[in-house]
């Protein structure tokens, strides 16, 4: 069975080209790194680092090799061949790669009407239709309809963890990556063409919308909520924050808030999230991966988009009836590092224009009142102890106007 990974950088390498090789296919990565490809062709390996607070197990992926981005008939020939595509290359880059991709689509049709399905491993919502019309946009009518018929274009919610890679966890090979325990591949099992693709840890799911925004507004939003903590409090690592005790209930209380919103839009038992939750707060406090609150909170202005992580997963919860509380807290956090890094003064106008240019949102709204609430505890330094304690008072309040 033959594998096309286009990309080969953190998650090609880290986690879906190596589930891929480990599940028996022999894996063509697509890359314009000169170094990475000129090592994966010479070893036809590398090695992956499972790491964790109690150490390390080295694992070695075998039979891969790999074909410059550039060398258009080569990748389309590697295309035409595959039995699967993935893709990971970064949202920035679809564009990129869409004319090679359709190319290897015409031979392969040239030679043969087997379904080809396409596993889209980018942080990015609606990537399938993204992808698929970059791809028609090359097309014909009659190859467009081809298109449509034979080739499933499949989002994938990607979970594991995989930091940037310091010198000191490639330890002494450069190839070497460093990566969380954690494997699993959830994708859309509505959009795949033909037979489930035979990969270890793959979990076909439908309604698959239940994936996506179990990543984004459980995962995603967590992780969010902790590096802004983090950084208000002078840690350096996820971990670090994860050690303080009101910060880990904080990032648990917002991460349950979203939980009660996905049970009931999708009929999930809430203990199934749950589990879900417990599992992420123990992975964030993972040492070894070294994933810094810098990184995990960079580019707040993205994170704070209307539909993103922090705003979307508020408004997920106000569609359900709930007050998101503790996301506030986080949305608030938000706010604050972003006029912190475009170094403006720290004051409730300016943090009502951010959250009106950037999350669409205005301060009379209900959510927008309690966000600001919020931010000037963070503007009069107020510790996550007190944070917490301000989120059990605001949930007393919100109980006392219901019942």
């Amino acid at each position: 069975m033959n594998a096309v990974m286009y990309g080969a950088g953190n998650i090609g390498r880290g986690f879906v080209g190596a589930l891929l090789a480990k599940s028996g296919y022999a894996v063509t990565f697509i890359d314009i790194s000169q170094v990475v490809i000129n090592s994966l062709n010479e070893r036809h390996c590398y090695p992956i680092r499972i790491v964790s607070s109690e150490g390390y197990e080295d694992v070695e992926v075998s039979g891969v090799n790999a074909i410059h981005g550039t060398d258009t008939n080569a990748v389309a020939e590697a295309i035409a061949a595959a039995d699967i595509l993935a893709v990971s290359v970064g949202a920035n880059v679809l564009p990129k790669i869409a004319n090679n991709i359709s190319t290897g689509l015409r031979k392969r049709w040239a030679m043969t009407d087997a379904p080809l399905n396409i596993l889209i491993c980018e942080n990015l919502m609606d990537a399938d239709k993204i992808l698929e019309n970059l791809i028609s946009d090359d097309l014909n009518h009659e190859e467009r309809i081809i298109l449509k018929n034979s080739v499933g274009f499949i989002e994938t919610s990607i979970g594991r963890m995989v930091p940037v890679q310091t010198p000191d966890m490639q330890d002494g090979d450069p190839m070497r990556i460093c990566v969380e325990q954690y494997d699993f591949l959830p994708i859309d099992k509505d959009a795949i063409k033909g037979e489930i693709p035979a990969i270890e840890k793959l979990v076909p799911f439908s309604p698959f919308g239940f994936y996506l925004r179990r990543k984004l507004y459980i995962h995603n939003m967590g992780h969010a909520v902790c590096a802004y903590l983090g950084i208000y409090t002078g840690q350096s690592f996820i971990y670090e924050a994860m050690a303080d005790g009101n910060i880990h209930l904080i990032v648990k209380e917002a991460m349950s808030e979203s939980m009660i919103a996905l049970s009931n839009e999708y009929n999930i038992p809430m203990q199934e999230i749950l589990y879900h939750i417990d599992d992420l707060l123990l992975r964030f406090t993972n040492r070894a991966l070294k994933d810094t609150c810098a990184r995990v909170g960079g580019d707040p202005a993205r994170k704070l988009a209307h539909t993103d992580r922090l705003i979307g997963s508020a408004l997920f919860c106000e569609k359900h009836g709930l007050k998101p509380v503790g996301i506030a807290v986080g949305i608030a956090g938000a706010i604050y590092q972003y006029l912190n890094e475009h170094e403006c003064i720290q004051n409730d106008a300016n943090a009502e224009k951010v959250m009106s240019e950037l999350a669409n949102l205005e301060s009379n709204s209900e959510l927008g009142s309690v966000i600001i609430e919020f931010y000037q505890m963070y503007r009069s330094g107020t510790s996550p102890a007190q944070l917490f304690q301000a989120i059990q008072n605001r949930k007393k309040q919100n109980t006392a106007e219901v019942v």
